[in-house]
């Protein structure tokens, strides 16, 4: 029997991730896993809204962090948008997309310390690469034919203005308000390096043990998320965007010669700081590669390839939850609470949460990232496959899904799946700050010991890394004419 090349990809795909499985940490090492587990469940059952002070504070700078950092990012990945083209653009675009928010936070607390700049930066940095990419491919597929109808003479910008931008103007108004989403699950995890926002105080909770406080947060950050179309509205988002920044808190003074150190000595390679100079630099490097980053990029390529396909397996799962093809009302909409309490919690604080429970290794990490990502996807093709029309003969239970639905969404599922693959990499190489050994772990271990040199050469490399996976991604898309547009 021959398969079709859709179906001999997954298989390929699913092989490489079991063999993984065999050089994979995928261990439960808590004493009492299941014990912690239902004492997590019972937190959140019971929760306590009112024993953590300064939470609303935290919630209120969660939020202003993400409006700065998003409309930043908005503006300036629009302007990149518009020479896009470029390729140097693409290639800055791209590298600066490629690192995780997480990262860019660490590298801005060394020289402007727990500022709000630092913050806003993070989100604002990486975001704009995304926009300019996405707002660019927008603009692209806009009608060409309102241009056409322009009198004669009508200047660049003005065809620009008005007869592009109202064509796209709803796409890149519901792209913004799903990045808006998105920045607020950014802001809520830059707590864990120290910034006032609602992982601060969740990560606090937990190390306490005080898990009625920890269910406490995570509801309050599930009802922002889910009543965001109530509280962003279009009229309202300049008053949001003007005030935020008065409520991202203080911090210490910014001392620009720090600054000025970190780029002309803190991440200069130790051997050209020293007698060896550029002699030293082959065994510096070579060091470097043998002991951190060749085992980083192993851990994180073998995490990244059995988180994408446990991704796939809990989306084609999850989709029937939502899809009109089956259930009625009280079962879909109870599946549409479980994917958005999925796909609106971050995978990092999913990890953090799991890696407490069961101990470290990849598992958590493995869960954590398969079942955000798999709920992002579950719910857009179970939308999607709420739009099939079925004929009136069509098989029902589990041969409709089989069968009839499955086939049909296929190829869209690829298509999302191979969207998300750079994406769920550059989670996995951040999880690494949890105590995974991805290149993660290998960069926060060298800023803890002062060796911004190495951080930075790490970093570099799981932007690189990250890179590769992306143009790897698109071209297995191109290859499969895979032309689903993703907006996950």
């Amino acid at each position: 029997m021959l398969l079709s090349p859709t179906v001999k990809t997954s298989l390929i795909f699913t092989a490489i991730a079991l063999v993984g499985l065999v050089f994979a940490d995928i261990a439960i090492t808590s004493a009492n896993p299941w014990k912690d587990l239902g004492q997590f469940f019972l937190g959140v059952v019971t929760p306590d809204f009112f024993s953590t002070e300064g939470l609303a504070t935290a919630l209120l700078r969660t939020v202003a962090f993400a409006f700065v950092g998003v409309a930043l990012g908005s503006v300036c990945g629009f302007l990149l948008a518009l020479v896009y083209r470029a390729y140097p653009v693409r290639i800055f675009c791209a590298f600066i997309r490629a690192i995780h928010e997480l990262f860019w936070a660490l590298i801005f607390l060394q020289f402007f310390g727990f500022h709000p700049l630092t913050g806003v930066l993070a989100i604002a940095i990486p975001y704009s690469g995304i926009f300019a990419k996405v707002y660019s491919e927008i603009l692209e597929e806009a009608d060409p034919e309102p241009g056409r109808l322009l009198p004669p003479g009508t200047g660049v910008i003005s065809a620009f203005l008005y007869a592009r931008i109202p064509d796209c103007r709803v796409q890149m108004r519901t792209y913004t308000a799903y990045r808006l989403e998105c920045g607020l699950r950014s802001s809520a995890i830059l707590g864990f390096v120290g910034l006032p926002t609602l992982g601060f105080y969740l990560e606090s909770a937990f190390s306490q043990g005080h898990y009625s406080e920890a269910g406490a947060m995570l509801i309050l950050f599930y009802v922002l998320i889910a009543t965001l179309p109530l509280w962003v509205k279009p009229r309202l988002l300049p008053v949001y965007i003007l005030g935020a920044p008065f409520f991202l808190g203080d911090g210490m003074p910014i001392i620009w010669g720090n600054v000025t150190r970190f780029f002309t000595e803190d991440i200069v390679p130790s051997p050209l700081k020293g007698e060896e100079g550029w002699s030293g630099m082959g065994s510096w490097l070579g060091d470097l590669f043998v002991t951190q980053a060749l085992p980083g990029i192993w851990n994180t390529v073998i995490l990244t390839q059995i988180a994408l396909v446990a991704t796939g397996i809990i989306a084609l799962l999850a989709f029937p939850l939502i899809s009109t093809h089956f259930g009625g009302p009280v079962r879909r909409t109870s599946g549409h609470v479980f994917l958005v309490i999925l796909r609106s919690t971050p995978e990092y604080i999913l990890a953090y949460i799991l890696l407490q429970l069961w101990g470290p290794s990849m598992l958590p990490a493995v869960v954590a990232l398969a079942l955000h990502n798999g709920g992002i996807i579950g719910h857009l093709i179970g939308r999607q496959s709420s739009s099939i029309v079925l004929r009136p003969d069509a098989p029902t239970g589990l041969n409709r899904y089989t069968y009839e639905l499955v086939p049909r969404v296929y190829r869209s599922f690829l298509a999302f799946l191979f969207y998300r693959w750079e994406i769920i990499m550059r989670e996995t190489a951040i999880l690494g700050i949890l105590g995974i050994y991805t290149l993660g772990f290998y960069v926060d271990s060298a800023i803890q010991n002062i060796q911004f040199d190495k951080a930075m050469v790490l970093i570099l490399i799981t932007a690189s890394l990250n890179i590769g996976v992306d143009i790897l991604g698109r071209y297995i898309r191109r290859k499969l004419a895979l032309q689903t547009m993703p907006t996950c």
